[in-house]
């Protein structure tokens, strides 16, 4: 019988604290005793803001005193953003991680940042245990994902539970595709990712297994999101192509989702939540004794857990004397964003991308330079800037490249990397018409006509293929040594830098370089590019020149 599940906006007292449940709701099942499920998503080394790791912490144990069925899970994301994650590709996070006490965990698509072996390594060194159903292997070799595992099964009392893990199919082109190749450029990593049909099939083989095996629920931990240019991979689109999932944690879009209710297949209702990003909430889904199924988010927990409070802390301080180093100044705030806020540096020119984009010209002497929009991380303010400040801007440890390309392959990327700006920046407060792989450029100017639909074709992996109809990117100009510009010459050959995530391995999908000859083969780490550009080119000093975008990207 189709389960009825209704709305709530409700209050969750926890001991004698009043904590916000800012919505949620429920639906009537047995079950054997009061189960609670914490969940977390994209945190991205946010890992003592808002409510932050010690706050979890404390309610963990909080809710550990009500009930003995208390479960922690992350749906990705967690080991990548920040500093802390950077300078030690991602142990730190992975440590705090164990010092919480986590359940279980799935990869997101930024768990693969730092290359199969280092994660492989990270595997072995965490406590909790990941899942992920659709993550296949075909290669002959070593699989770094063997400890992995479909799905796990949980008893409370009389109940089981079964969390089945999936992540999204886009990792390969929103991490770094070489890592799923072997040393032949083959792919023999992949996500079950070649048609939506084909997800749907694998998660619905993992749920009926679970079924099988004895769960009375299942839970899906998901790294899938909510937004459009993600379909047919979205969760929504698993639940409604899938049946016998009670429930979807989600992640990778950073929505904020307290509970909505989607049907499946057979037209019964799903729960599905998300906590957005950071650990600005908690995600709590509720299975009680009476058979209420729940979930909801908490947004404020005033305690905090002291020994995790102190572990982190510990875990800082053994790096903030470095981050906290001066190594320039900038008389204007370098930026990602417009002044209200909306995020520009995946659909404009910012004056954050051209400095970026300047220093790998400059430190490599390639003819331009492509930084991704999605590889600019965070903002640098006014006033000093310190070490930690240039890694928040890259920190991911890519390594500057130069390739030798032609006119039209670097027309064939500017187009790639226009294919989603539209002519409006924004929606209210959210930003639209994003795509990481936005180019910031240097040494080139040119026009994108949003009038023009794009023309890009990719394959099922996000690769770029082709671009056979009509172009939106028009007046390309290369820059000369006499500060002129000439337009660009699709036969001719120029050098272009970057970074191995784009040149070598495809990153936002980006395949045209990937076979070019190197004249800079992974070089100066990225944040170094920074620095180097900074104190060598610029004396230490961002002046007036970067004040505002210098006219390089027109959008029409």
């Amino acid at each position: 019988m189709k389960r009825t599940l209704t709305k709530l906006i409700a209050m969750l007292l926890i001991l004698t604290v009043s904590i916000p449940l800012l919505s949620g709701c429920q639906g009537k099942k047995d079950a054997a005793g009061d189960i609670v499920i914490l969940f977390t998503n994209d945190v991205h080394c946010a890992v003592d803001t808002d409510i932050g790791y010690a706050g979890l912490a404390a309610y963990k144990e909080a809710m550990k005193e009500k009930t003995p069925y208390v479960t922690l899970v992350d749906c990705g994301d967690a080991i990548q953003g920040q500093t802390i994650g950077a300078i030690s590709q991602g142990e730190y996070p992975v440590d705090i991680m164990n010092e919480v006490g986590y359940d279980y965990a799935i990869l997101g698509n930024h768990e693969f940042d730092y290359g199969m072996d280092r994660l492989e390594e990270l595997l072995y060194l965490t406590e909790t245990q990941y899942l992920g159903c659709n993550l296949r292997y075909t290669g002959s070799g070593n699989n770094a994902l063997d400890a992995v595992e479909p799905y796990a099964l949980a008893e409370y009392g009389d109940t089981t539970v079964a969390f089945v893990g999936v992540s999204t199919p886009e990792s390969i082109a929103k991490s770094t595709p070489a890592y799923f190749m072997d040393e032949s450029g083959n792919f023999v990593y992949d996500f079950c990712g070649s048609s939506g049909e084909e997800l749907c099939a694998q998660v619905q083989a993992a749920v009926d297994q679970c079924r099988a095996d004895g769960a009375d629920y299942v839970i899906a931990l998901t790294h899938l999101g909510t937004d459009e240019s993600s379909a047919p991979f979205r969760s929504v689109d698993v639940i409604a192509g899938t049946t016998g999932i009670d429930a979807v944690l989600d992640g990778h879009s950073h929505s904020v989702i307290p509970c909505d209710v989607v049907e499946n297949k057979a037209g019964e209702d799903v729960l599905l939540s998300s906590t957005g990003t950071g650990l600005n909430n908690i995600g709590q889904l509720v299975i009680t004794a009476g058979g209420n199924l729940s979930t909801g988010l908490i947004g404020t927990f005033p305690h905090i857990d002291s020994g995790v409070d102190a572990y982190i802390k510990d875990i800082q301080s053994q790096f903030e004397a470095d981050l906290a180093e001066v190594v320039g100044h900038t008389d204007v705030a370098l930026t990602t964003v417009d002044s209200g806020g909306v995020r520009l540096i995946r659909s404009r020119e910012t004056n954050l991308g051209d400095f970026c984009a300047d220093a790998y010209r400059a430190v490599s002497g390639a003819d331009i330079a492509f930084v991704n929009g999605g590889g600019v991380r965070a903002d640098i303010a006014a006033g000093d800037i310190t070490y930690g400040d240039v890694i928040n801007v890259h920190p991911y440890g890519n390594n500057l490249c130069v390739a030798e390309a032609t006119g039209q392959e670097i027309l064939d990327a500017l187009e790639m990397g226009s294919r989603d700006t539209q002519a409006q920046i924004s929606d209210g407060d959210n930003a639209v018409g994003e795509n990481g792989g936005f180019l910031q450029v240097s040494g080139l100017r040119y026009t994108i006509d949003t009038s023009v639909e794009s023309s890009v074709e990719v394959d099922d992996m996000g690769m770029f293929v082709s671009c056979g109809g009509a172009r939106r990117v028009r007046d390309v100009e290369i820059l000369q040594a006499d500060g002129s510009y000439a337009p660009i010459d699709p036969g001719a050959t120029y050098t272009v830098a970057s970074h191995n995530y784009m040149i070598k391995e495809g990153g936002d999908g980006f395949t045209m370089f990937m076979d070019n000859a190197l004249q800079i083969d992974e070089g100066m780490v990225d944040y170094q590019i920074l620095m180097t550009y900074l104190a060598d080119e610029l004396g230490g000093a961002v002046g007036g020149a970067y004040s505002a975008p210098q006219g390089r990207i027109t959008v029409r």
